[in-house]
């Protein structure tokens, strides 16, 4: 890898990391039997549920924030970002959209002094560089990375904290892995990780 990585505790985007199987299975009414939801930050369970399956993007940024000491419910990060625009909210069917990129890096800088930046059109070969430069890549990735011998239905629509790369592989943890080797420090070679890699991501650095 090109460099020593950082101590990146894992965080998974459920309370209860071993959910995903029974989320893929049931969608998000499963969450209702997450015995940790409160964790969340979320006042009720069905407020937890509804915004579990949308805060990958809220997971990478809890991670970061607990490599340098601070704690922070998910759901708590998830408000703030929405309040500069970083997640939509329609009160009328439910649904959350988001991550969106440029308010998200609005909100790292000006609530956590995050350097961050949004990048496009970024070659997997690159990832190195972008690490070289930054302690963090939030890359957007199919969320099916958690099984990488399959090939994927398309690119991009999660988000994955990568943490080190090298011109042969990519060292990442991901907020929606179902197993202990899909979630924490997964290292997949970086054409494996290319298959999946919709090739934008954002940028941070401490």
């Amino acid at each position: 890898m090109n460099k020593p990585a950082l101590d990146v505790p894992y965080f998974s985007q459920w309370e209860t990391p071993e959910m995903t199987l029974p989320v893929l299975a049931e969608g998000a009414a499963a969450l209702h039997r997450d015995p940790l939801w409160k964790n969340s930050g979320a006042e009720t369970i069905e407020e937890y549920a509804r915004w579990a399956v949308n805060v990958c993007g809220m997971a990478c940024l809890k991670m970061i924030l607990a490599a340098r000491g601070e704690a922070h419910p998910i759901l708590s990060l998830a408000r703030a970002c929405t309040s500069y625009g970083g997640y939509v909210v329609n009160e009328g069917d439910a649904s959350i959209k988001g991550l969106i990129y440029a308010p998200f890096v609005t909100f790292v800088r000006e609530r956590f002094g995050l350097a961050a930046d949004v990048r496009t059109q970024v070659p997997a070969e690159i990832i190195p560089e972008i690490l070289a430069e930054n302690s963090f890549f939030i890359a957007s990735v199919s969320s099916a990375i958690r099984w990488p011998e399959r090939e994927p239905p398309g690119k991009g629509g999660h988000l994955v904290l990568v943490t080190a790369a090298d011109q042969e592989s990519v060292r990442f943890h991901n907020p929606s892995g179902h197993d202990r080797a899909s979630q924490a420090d997964v290292t997949l070679p970086l054409a494996t990780f290319d298959r999946f890699f919709a090739n934008r991501g954002i940028a941070v650095g401490f």
